[in-house]
């Protein structure tokens, strides 16, 4: 084979291998993005939220009855635990409404979002709220409740139920965290805590 010919063959050869590396890149690439969870779309204003983010709107609540997102996509176990914790405090004439549970991941961004604007940084909003990625609204296994006397209830006899308040700084903010005993766990600080 003469010198030019053979020159010619290893630079098709080396663009073939070139070419196919690329090809296989990007083939695992577009797999790879398959199984990648899709980014969060941004949300600028509460107006592009609704029921099917858990959007509940400032200064409203639902009742664990009401077929809404927000209480529909709790986890069961949590939605059940605050079933019978309302029974009980019916009894004394204790309604509970929830201002917040299960929200979408763009929902719990854009309050996030927020609280930076609001707090000046991202560690000072984390005391009040989590990134859509971290919290466990996201989850189904958090409920804000609306009412001073509903927490006042639940802070008191939530633990029998698996209730506990989580954030000393959120007496709203209750998830399922009681130990077998019914003790709940100490409060922590904020957010940022854990």
């Amino acid at each position: 084979m003469p010198l030019r010919a053979f020159s010619a063959a290893r630079t098709a050869a080396a663009l073939l291998l070139v070419l196919t590396a690329a090809a296989l890149t990007g083939c695992s690439a577009s797999a790879a993005g398959q199984t990648a969870a899709p980014p969060v779309e941004h949300v600028s204003s509460a107006d592009q939220l609704g029921p099917d983010d858990g959007y509940i709107p400032d200064g409203e609540s639902v009742a664990l009855t009401d077929d809404v997102p927000a209480v529909t996509r709790l986890v069961p176990r949590l939605r059940s635990a605050l079933d019978r914790a309302a029974a009980s405090a019916a009894h004394r004439d204790v309604t509970f409404t929830i201002a917040d549970g299960w929200r979408s991941e763009r929902y719990q961004q854009y309050l996030f979002d927020r609280a930076v604007v609001k707090y000046g940084s991202t560690s000072e909003a984390e005391r009040w709220v989590k990134p859509g990625d971290q919290s466990k609204h996201v989850r189904g296994e958090a409920v804000d409740i609306a009412t001073a006397d509903a927490m006042d209830w639940l802070n008191r006899f939530g633990a029998e139920y698996g209730l506990c308040q989580i954030y000393a700084n959120e007496a709203w903010h209750f998830e399922l965290a009681a130990d077998a005993d019914g003790n709940c766990p100490a409060q922590l600080t904020d957010g940022s805590a854990g």
